[in-house]
């Protein structure tokens, strides 16, 4: 018999704007990434994020203090986030990082134009511009943008190469469309309209729709739909694996939710064999730096 199934939505009241809001927030929860946070904070830093609200979801190494360190006190706020929450009655687990996301909505989100939820192994890259509010300034009007995860995967490294994911780890899968395993999206979000919260989408004024990159509108059940995709303005780089050791290291942590062992290690290995069936080379991220 299967126990309660785990709570991933949750419902929120918008927050209200403040007066002067612009501007982007990134929302990350994180535990023990001392080694990759740098080059994540530095990138986005470079790519016009003004704000960072971090959930520190249990580190025990020097994730923290690496952010102290790159980024300046207004530019950061630090929640401590280790926890794991069920309801009461029915016993189902509340997705901790939905929870975060509907935490920093509600406390930080009517500061901002934008707010972007991604994880530390995550990257949004402008395609063209030089900055992410340069790449949105035409979707001034737009309210939830969902970007397709282009996956990485391992790219020969058994174990961690010198220097950042994004000079060592060059080839991606080739078709971002081509397997449901290593398919979802992360989303940009007009802040003071969200009114549901998941990890992969938001509801905006009450409706589960959005649009891609360059405005063109779509429910969530369609995004996988081809004419839906685009990578024109933003590419989002998802560098799943990194090298071998340390996708044993992910595998060992276990999920984010409560999840049967061998069940999670066949989860990620499906993911793992989608992005490395076929591969093509990219180097958008290191395109967009050397236009800075």
């Amino acid at each position: 018999m299967f126990g309660p199934r785990t709570i991933s939505k949750l419902s929120i009241t918008s927050p209200s704007p403040v007066a002067d809001r612009a501007g982007m927030a990134i929302c990350l929860i994180v535990r023990n990434e001392e080694r990759h946070i740098g080059e994540w904070a530095d990138f986005h830093l470079k790519a016009g994020v003004e704000h960072f609200v971090v959930y520190d979801n249990g580190c025990t190494d020097g994730t923290v203090d690496v952010l102290k360190q790159r980024l300046a006190p207004d530019q950061l706020t630090l929640m401590p986030w280790d926890q794991r929450l069920s309801d009461g009655r029915s016993g189902a687990e509340i997705h901790n990082q939905v929870l975060a996301y509907a935490h920093a909505l509600r406390n930080f989100g009517g500061r901002f134009r934008w707010m972007a939820f991604i994880d530390v192994d995550e990257f949004l890259i402008p395609t063209e511009a030089t900055s992410l509010g340069e790449a949105l300034a035409p979707l001034e009007n737009a309210k939830h943008i969902s970007l397709p995860w282009h996956m990485f995967g391992r790219n020969g490294h058994e174990t961690a190469p010198e220097g950042g994911v994004l000079t060592n780890y060059l080839n991606r899968a080739r078709d971002p469309l081509a397997s449901s395993h290593a398919l979802n999206w992360k989303c940009i979000v007009d802040p003071c309209h969200v009114t549901g919260v998941r990890v992969h989408g938001f509801d905006i004024d009450g409706r589960a729709e959005g649009t891609n990159d360059v405005g063109k509108l779509a429910k969530h059940t369609g995004r996988a739909d081809r004419s839906f995709y685009s990578r024109e303005a933003i590419q989002l780089n998802h560098y799943y694996t990194r090298s071998n050791a340390e996708l044993q290291a992910k595998i060992n942590r276990g999920s984010n939710k409560t999840v049967e062992a061998q069940r999670h290690i066949k989860r990620v290995m499906r993911i793992v064999d989608a992005i490395e069936a076929d591969t093509v080379e990219d180097s958008t991220a290191l395109d967009f730096l050397n236009r800075l």
